[in-house]
This record gives structure tokens, C-alpha cells and sequence, in this order.
């Protein structure tokens, strides 16, 4: 069964926003959005071009590779479905448009892909802040499968983010403004495991902390004792934090902050000698470039392990998957940027939107009169039917909730990086790997 997303999840903001913070300490300014117009072949036989868009903060304070996974696993699956004749023989032309990670930029982008280029809908959206997601709501455009890096898809209909929700999404965040995430993470390191004590690593930063606290709840909660580590944003002692977690016997390590906070502290516990069952990290870093990025803690990287709800990009057995990766390969850069659970999750959205659409050009019950419209595109995605993507996500389910859950059987997908390996699933397959846990609330 599918679970609620996961306060870990729904909170990456604060990791992000401390490099953000960091950017601006430096004198950094968020650059001006560009607005790049895709897909402009003439169209097949079939019909006119079925127009989506995709928002990306492709520049923003955080870096530019932070956020653009979603967008290119999504270009690549249309630039696949494309070349095989598109949905009924019509293409999907694609309006991409960077946000630069403000709300001004988000709105602009709202603005000219909803109002001026007419999109059946967004797809996969990527967005430090997705200011404009009350007006998408607004014009009935269906947004599917984007990251929920804010709280806009626990908010507003006719958004629907890769990892589902139960909220009934009538204007205020998840339940008169507590959202609600599961402990399932925690549990599986206890039962699997093993692990009793756990350390949390944060920033003296009010993002970073508040972050820390919910970590810190939630493994209470599953009866772990927790080792508490706060550093100095501006001046972080690693060391200190690396040699008192070895002192208090942490089984695992979880932490609120950055890629390069991360790096840092992972060098530490190898200086130190401190060894951990797992240090663990989330869907965003779960990339193929942790050897690059970990390079100089080789102990401490291959104890690295990742979670989130879709399934391996490393799980060549799976057929969904090695369709994926080949459509990388054969992509734009020919796969020099390596491979990424966001571009995986991109594409699962790329998917899910072209299902849709084929629905409204067949019939499919969704009543369209064989055109791909917003509103036929919106009934599709409101079935209660969960959603998988050929078995790329855990089953997503939007079921609009009156009251929250007070537990739930939920699962998780898990990896562990191995190096000349890389990631390498663990706990059985994730549609196995499943809990019943508490929701603990929180406010956004």
C-alpha cells in the first residue's frame, strides 16, 4: 500500500535552502529566468501537437544540477515517445521554463506556460518555490507527478506530486496546516538492521534545526536513542561532531544539510575512525555521482544509504528500468551527466501524463470526446485507481482524506552504495518492504 510522503521528503527545502543561505553570504544573486521553447517539429499525421510544460529552478541559488533531474528524465521519455509515433500518432511538444528558484521567476513561468502557451498540463515540476501553484490550481491544469519539495501538493487540487497524498488539498496545507509523515525509514534500520542509537547532524540555522527536531521525533518515536550534533553554520567543527558520535556508539547517522555539509562530515568520521551501519541520506542525493562527490571518505561512502519511494535506477532486471537508462544513454548528452532517482522519477511522470492522455484520445473512461483537454486529463488523474508506473513508484493514490491518518501500512525503497557497484537495492523488492507505522504531524 502506498504511503503518505515522508516528512523527509516534503522538508528537502531546508537542506536546500542552506546553500541557498550560503549563496547569498557570498554575494551570489538568483540569475533572471530563461524561458527555453522546446518540441517546434512539425507534427505527425495523427493530429496537433498535445503542449505540456515542465518548471525547473535549473538556476538557482542551491547550483544548477540540483533540480533538474525530474526535467530531463521527463524530456527524455517524450523524446522517446516522440520518435515512436507520439500518443495516437500526435506529438508532445514540450515548453520547458526555467524559474530561477524565486517566486517571482515561478510565476512568470506559471504565467506563460498556463496563460500564453495554452499546456494541457505541467509535467514533473522541479521548484525551489512554487509560488505559482495557487494559479495552476486556479486554471484547472493538471501539474503530475512534480516533487514536493514545498507543501503546494498537500494544498491545492489539480496538483498531483510523484509520491501521492491523502490531504484534502482545498487551500491550506494537508489538515488545517499540519502535513503528516510516517517513521517507516527509521523502523527499517531497527528491524533490519539492527540499529538502536542514531545520531542527527544540523546546522545552528533555523531550517536545519527544525528539520532536526522532526528527524529526532520520529526516531524517538520507533525507540531509538538519538545522539543530537549541531555545528556552526559558518564555521562547522566536523571533527568534534564525528568524534562524539563514535563516542556514543551511533549505529546510523542522519543529518539537515547540504551535499557539501554532508561531504565534509562524511570526511570527518573517516579521519576519526567512526563507524556506522548506515549514514543516511534521501531521494535527491541518490545520484551516480557520489564518487565524485564523497571522493576523499571512502569508508564513510560506501556506508551511505539512500531511501524514497520508486525503485532503483540501478535494477537492470527490471525491464521499466532498463528502458529508462537507455533512453538516457541515448539522450541529449549521451548520459555524461550519469543517472539520477530524480531523472527516474521525471520520467515515471512523463509516463503517467502520456497514459492520461491516451485515455482522453481512446476513451479510456474518461469521457474526453477524443481530445486531450486539461479537464479530461484532471478526471484521469482523479480516478481511484493507484498508479505505478509499469511499476517504477510505489502505488500513488490520492484520496483526499477527511480526517488524517493516525498510522498506516507504508513502504520504502531502499539502496546501499557499493563502490564499482553503485547503488544496490536492499530489503527485498520495495512493494514488499512495508510497515505499519505511526503519522507524526508537523507544520510546513
Amino acid at each position: 500500500m502506498r504511503r503518505p510522503v515522508r516528512a523527509a521528503e516534503v522538508l528537502l527545502t531546508a537542506a536546500l535552502l542552506l546553500a541557498g543561505v550560503a549563496s547569498a553570504a557570498c554575494g551570489s544573486r538568483l540569475p533572471e529566468s530563461d524561458f527555453e521553447r522546446r518540441g517546434t517539429a512539425p507534427a505527425p499525421a495523427g493530429g496537433a501537437p498535445v503542449r505540456v510544460g515542465i518548471i525547473t529552478s535549473a538556476t538557482s541559488p542551491v547550483g544548477g544540477a540540483a533540480f533538474t533531474g525530474p526535467r530531463d528524465g521527463a524530456e527524455a521519455y517524450f523524446d522517446r515517445l516522440n520518435a515512436r509515433g507520439g500518443i495516437q500518432g500526435r506529438r508532445v511538444e514540450v515548453r520547458t521554463c526555467d524559474d530561477g528558484g524565486s517566486g517571482v521567476g515561478n510565476n512568470d513561468c506559471v504565467r506563460e506556460l498556463v496563460d500564453e502557451d495554452k499546456v494541457v498540463a505541467l509535467v514533473a515540476t522541479a521548484s525551489l518555490d512554487y509560488a505559482g501553484a495557487s494559479r495552476v490550481s486556479r486554471a484547472g491544469v493538471p501539474d503530475i507527478g512534480g516533487q514536493p519539495i514545498g507543501p503546494a501538493y498537500d494544498t491545492y487540487p489539480h496538483l498531483y506530486g510523484i509520491y501521492g497524498s491523502l490531504a484534502p488539498r482545498n487551500g491550506k496545507p494537508g489538515w488545517d496546516g499540519r502535513l503528516y509523515g510516517g517513521t517507516e525509514v527509521y523502523r527499517y534500520f531497527k528491524r533490519e538492521q539492527g540499529a538502536r542509537t542514531a545520531a542527527v547532524v544540523s546546522y545552528n540555522q533555523a531550517a536545519s534545526a527544525a528539520y532536526a527536531r522532526l528527524v529526532t521525533r520520529g526516531l524517538k518515536a520507533e525507540g531509538y536513542k538519538v545522539v543530537t550534533e549541531q555545528v556552526d553554520f559558518a564555521l562547522p567543527n566536523f571533527r568534534a561532531a564525528a568524534a562524539d558520535l563514535k563516542e556514543q556508539g551511533a549505529d546510523l547517522v542522519f543529518d539537515a544539510m547540504d551535499t557539501h555539509g554532508n561531504a565534509q562530515l562524511c570526511e570527518a568520521m573517516d579521519d576519526v575512525g567512526a563507524e556506522v551501519t548506515a549514514k543516511v541520506t534521501n531521494v535527491q542525493n541518490w545520484t551516480s555521482t557520489v564518487g565524485e562527490d564523497y571522493k576523499d571518505a571512502p569508508r564513510c561512502r560506501n556506508a551511505l544509504w539512500a531511501t524514497g519511494s520508486s525503485r532503483n535506477y540501478e535494477d537492470t532486471a527490471h525491464p521499466a528500468v532498463r528502458e529508462f537508462r537507455a533512453a538516457m544513454k541515448a539522450g541529449k548528452d549521451g548520459g555524461e551527466k550519469g543517472l539520477s532517482q530524480w531523472q527516474l522519477e521525471g520520467w515515471a511522470a512523463a509516463m503517467w501524463f502520456t497514459d492520461a492522455a491516451a485515455s482522453c484520445l481512446t476513451g479510456g473512461g474518461a469521457g474526453a470526446g477524443g481530445d486531450v483537454t486539461r479537464a479530461c486529463v484532471d478526471r484521469y488523474m482523479n480516478r481511484n485507481e493507484p498508479y505505478s508506473a509499469r511499476g517504477l513508484l510505489l502505488p500513488v493514490t490520492f484520496e483526499e482524506r477527511a480526517e488524517p491518518p493516525g498510522s498506516r501500512r507504508t513502504c520504502v525503497s531502499v539502496a546501499r552504495w557499493r563502490d564499482g557497484r553503485g547503488w544496490v537495492s536492499q530489503g527485498g523488492d520495495m512493494n514488499d518492504n512495508c510497515f505499519d507505522v505511526p503519522q507524526l504531524a508537523y507544520r510546513p
